[in-house]
This record gives structure tokens, C-alpha cells and sequence, in this order.
């Protein structure tokens, strides 16, 4: 395999080279773990220095293309990440059920809030956070149990996952996500240079027994969805999270990341991963809840990790907007706005549940606990979203949120009302008639 890679790299300077691997990833000459050629041995045969072949490689790792194991070699990426990754717009007729979005009827409004916030400037050497938001997060974060003496804002979820792992990790470390997983954070990492290492999820969360064979492969940080999970709806339940911090104390050098994207909108109850670790962070978004434009989020952790955090943020973009957090505020203060969202996850709940309902009318049994998808294990995703679509319907390949899962499809269901829920059953029974036949869930 290693000599006909070596007959597929061209080039005679780092950038070239570069050029010659990604064009062959592109193509599908170099597939997902094909192992790349050593440095000195690339570099004899193209009669270039080891150097140049070594920052091709970095660059690479860089960018996502390939992901290095140290002397077990450097080998393809299984999710190779290119420039971009366009979305296709959804055609005109289609139902789409594909997005992973919020109901817009169900965000609250903003017009009243616009109308009366503080309009007053915030300067330079003010305080990046604004007073009034950190102590209504920070009053929740007690209901929750959610420790950490400290608060950041920050510019979303993804932002905040991102900070942290360029504050812990470098190319090459090994971390441990969720498969199936939220695709752009397996894209996030991989255009760091981070390796991913898979750790398989039912509906209760991650199986203990997976994060334990993580752990042990040497992973530096662990990343987790407690509830609302994507693309599942896993929500981690009180006794399997007794399982994960028995795996987790045997580590304690392992960084945990908890990513509680949904948490005003889901109903299932938050149980956390982090107490007593020496490294861990908790990020609450309000994406899902309040506008995903907002994009605004409050992570706390350990110390030194939210301490690093803003740091490096005040050499950087400083502080987000306070007029982004007077938003936040007036909202989560608001005790109309709060029951807009807790009639929004209850409604999330039942259109949900109502998709389970219809599915399993047809023979078709999934689970889903919280936030807004269901996940549908098949034997093939091509073929099944292939013919909902002729049916009317988008759902998402499942294969952007797989490493080594078992194939399925995601399905959106915050925007699904129940007769609409019945007509879409139907269609999913007949796209998995024979002979294609549903997987064991």
C-alpha cells in the first residue's frame, strides 16, 4: 500500500507535495487510512530534504487531511476535512428535516428586548462580562450542580470547545467524541491536528466500557453531549454517569469537556462528568434556546483552563459583544421569556415523541430522550435518504455524524407536528421496504 502512495505523491517542494496528497485524498487515490510513506523514505524517493517532506505532513495534519500517530506512522484522515463544506440547499417542495434547527415559532421574541435594553457604550478596560448575565447564569449553574468558581463568555459552543483544546492540546493528541457525534466538531479537531478516538453512545450516553478502551489508548481530552446529543438525543442518565466518573477517576489527567449546547430546551435532567477533575470545562449555549444568531455562550471550568481561556481572548477578539449579553440577560431574567422556553421544550418533547410514536406504528422502534433529533440506524443511508427525498422528504446521511458507527439517518423532528409525523412514518417504512432492511437498533 505504502509504494503505491509513494507512486501517487508528486512534488519537489513542501507546498507541492502538500498539493499532490490533498488532490489524492480528493480523488479517492489515498482512502481514508491509507498510511502515508515515512518522511526519509518520501523524501529519498522524491530527492527532496526530510525537512520539506515534514512540513507538507504538518501542514496537512494542519489542515485535516492527515493525522499523525507518532512512530505508528502518519495515515489519511478517516473524515478528511477539505477548504469548505458546502451545504446543499434544500429544493423547492421538500420537506426538510435535515437542518438540525430550532422551530423559529419557538424562539422567543425580540422585539420588546431590543426595544429596552441598556444602550449605553461599553469601552475599552470595561468589564468583559456583563454583571447582571454572570449572576443568573451562575444561579443556574447552581441549580444544575455545575461547579467552577469562575465565568467566560464566549462566542458559542464550537468557540468555546475550540479555545479550550488550543489552551490543552497540539497536533497529534488523541481525543476521545461521541459516534455517532456532531460532525463539525470531528472537524474541528481534524483541521488541528488532533487524532479522533471514538467512543460509541446508546441513549443513556456513552458506554463506560468504551470510554474506559479511550482512555486507555491514551486520549488527552474527552468531549461529551450530557443531553440533547447530536445526532442521537442520548441524555446521560444519573446511574450511567456513575459509570463515566468511575471510568474517568482512573484518569484524572484527562481533560473532560462538556458540551451542553440544548440545555434551556431539552427536559431531560443534567447530570455532569467533571467533579473533582483537575482539568474540565462546561459550556451552556444559548443557540438553541433563545436565536442561533446570538451566538453567545458561558463556560466555567477549572481554574487555570478558564483563567488560560481569557487570556487569550483579551489578546485576541477581547470580549464579546454587551450588547449580545444584555440580550442574554433581559431574556433569562424574564420570567415571560422563561416560560416561552419551557413551553418550548415541552413542545420539542412531544413533537419528538410523536415522531417515535408514528415510527414505531410502522414496526419502526428508535429512541430519542431529548433535544431535537432521532436518530435511524439502517442498512444503507444512500439509498434510504435517496428515496424519502422522492418521497418529499430531507433527512440528513447519517454519515457526517459517523467515525465507526453502524450507518443511519438524522432526522429533525422540532419542526414536525403529528400528522405530518404520520405521513412521513409511512414514507420511512416504505424507503426501508426489501430490499433494504432496517439495522438492529
Amino acid at each position: 500500500m505504502i509504494q503505491g502512495t509513494i507512486q501517487t505523491i508528486r512534488g519537489d517542494s513542501a507546498a507541492s507535495i502538500m498539493e499532490s496528497i490533498e488532490q489524492a485524498v480528493r480523488d479517492g487515490q489515498l482512502e481514508p487510512g491509507s498510511r502515508l510513506p515515512t518522511i526519509r523514505g518520501l523524501a529519498a524517493d522524491l530527492r527532496v530534504s526530510p525537512a520539506t517532506v515534514a512540513a507538507a505532513y504538518q501542514t496537512l495534519a494542519m489542515r485535516g487531511v492527515v493525522v499523525s500517530h507518532g512512530r505508528r506512522g502518519t495515515r489519511v484522515s478517516h473524515r478528511p476535512v477539505h477548504r469548505t463544506r458546502c451545504c446543499g440547499k434544500v429544493p423547492v417542495g421538500i420537506r426538510d428535516l435535515s437542518d438540525g434547527n430550532p422551530d423559529r415559532k419557538l424562539l422567543p421574541p425580540l422585539v420588546d428586548v431590543l426595544r429596552e435594553i441598556d444602550s449605553s457604550h461599553c469601552l475599552y478596560g470595561e468589564p468583559t462580562t456583563h454583571a447582571g448575565l454572570a449572576e443568573v447564569v451562575r444561579r443556574d449553574f447552581d441549580e444544575c450542580g455545575v461547579g467552577g468558581n469562575e465565568l467566560c463568555v464566549i462566542h458559542g459552543a464550537m468557540d468555546a470547545v475550540e479555545r479550550v483544546a488550543g489552551e490543552h492540546l497540539r497536533p497529534g493528541d488523541r481525543v476521545a467524541v461521541e459516534d455517532p457525534g456532531f460532525g463539525s466538531l470531528f472537524d474541528l479537531f481534524m483541521t488541528r491536528g488532533l487524532s479522533l478516538v471514538p467512543v460509541a453512545v446508546d441513549q443513556d450516553g456513552p458506554l463506560p466500557s468504551a470510554l474506559d478502551e479511550a482512555c486507555r489508548d491514551g486520549i488527552k481530552a474527552f468531549v461529551v453531549t450530557p443531553r440533547a446529543q447530536t445526532p442521537t438525543g442520548a441524555a446521560i442518565t444519573k446511574e450511567r454517569a456513575v459509570e463515566l466518573r468511575k471510568v474517568l477517576d482512573r484518569y484524572p489527567e484527562v481533560l473532560v469537556i462538556e458540551d451542553d449546547h440544548a440545555n434551556l430546551v431539552s427536559n431531560a435532567p443534567l447530570e455532569v462528568l467533571h467533579r473533582g477533575r483537575q482539568r474540565w470545562a462546561y459550556v451552556r449555549s444559548f443557540a438553541k434556546a433563545i436565536n442561533p444568531d446570538l451566538r453567545l455562550a458561558v463556560m466555567t471550568g477549572d481554574d487555570e483552563t478558564v483563567q488560560s481561556v481569557q487570556c487569550r481572548m483579551i489578546v485576541g477578539c477581547r470580549w464579546v459583544s454587551h450588547i449580545l449579553q444584555r440580550i442574554a440577560h433581559a431574556i433569562l431574567s424574564d420570567s415571560c421569556a422563561r416560560k416561552c422556553l419551557t413551553h418550548a421544550a415541552q413542545t420539542y418533547q412531544f413533537r419528538r415523541e410523536g415522531l417515535r410514536a408514528a415510527l414505531l406504528s410502522q414496526g419502526i422502534e428508535v429512541d430519542c430522550r431529548s433535544g431535537f433529533n432521532v436518530w435511524l440506524p439502517v442498512d444503507a443511508e444512500t439509498p434510504v435518504v435517496q428515496a424519502l427525498a422522492q418521497s418529499g422528504w430531507a433527512v440528513a446521511a447519517g454519515e457526517r455524524f459517523r467515525i465507526q458507527s453502524d450507518p443511519g439517518i438524522r432526522i429533525t423532528a422540532s419542526t414536525l407536528e403529528p400528522d405530518e409525523a404520520k405521513r412521513f412514518a409511512t414514507d420511512v417504512r416504505a424507503a426501508l421496504a426489501p430490499p433494504l432492511r432496517l439495522s438492529a437498533v
